[in-house]
């Protein structure tokens, strides 16, 4: 089984020495994404964690998407956030986010990590893994 560089110009381009997503076989791991728009690169929505949620997600989902898999294939995902302040908002956000997206019901599994993040306007940064089904 070859691995192979996930790449699409609906996410951000990868700023550093990494892929967007990885694929071998079935098995697809997501880097870790931001609130970046994939057009300018610009950080989005300063000081809304709910906005850079739901940006965060878009841009996992674009990734997964060019893979060969769907949302739905995703088996889970870790969030971390900066503060534990933005827990409640970020997870309305991302429970309407994933619901919307997971018509199986079966929403993916879940970590939340609190901890500094690489861009002072980052409040929120998530990656994910997805089980392609050829």
């Amino acid at each position: 089984m070859a691995k192979t560089r996930v790449f699409t110009d609906l996410a951000p381009a990868p700023a550093h020495t990494f892929s967007q997503g990885v694929r071998k076989g079935p098995f697809v791991q997501v880097s870790g994404q931001g609130p970046v728009d994939p057009v300018t690169n610009e950080y989005l929505f300063p000081g809304d964690v709910a906005a850079q949620t739901t940006r965060t997600l878009e841009n996992v989902k674009a990734i997964v998407e060019a893979s060969g898999a769907t949302f739905d294939d995703v088996v889970m995902l870790r969030v971390y956030l900066t503060t534990r302040d933005d827990f409640a908002t970020m997870n309305e956000a991302y429970g309407e986010f994933v619901t919307q997206h997971t018509p199986s019901g079966v929403l993916p599994s879940r970590t939340t990590v609190f901890t500094g993040l690489p861009r002072e306007e980052m409040l929120v940064e998530i990656d994910g893994i997805a089980i392609v089904e050829d």
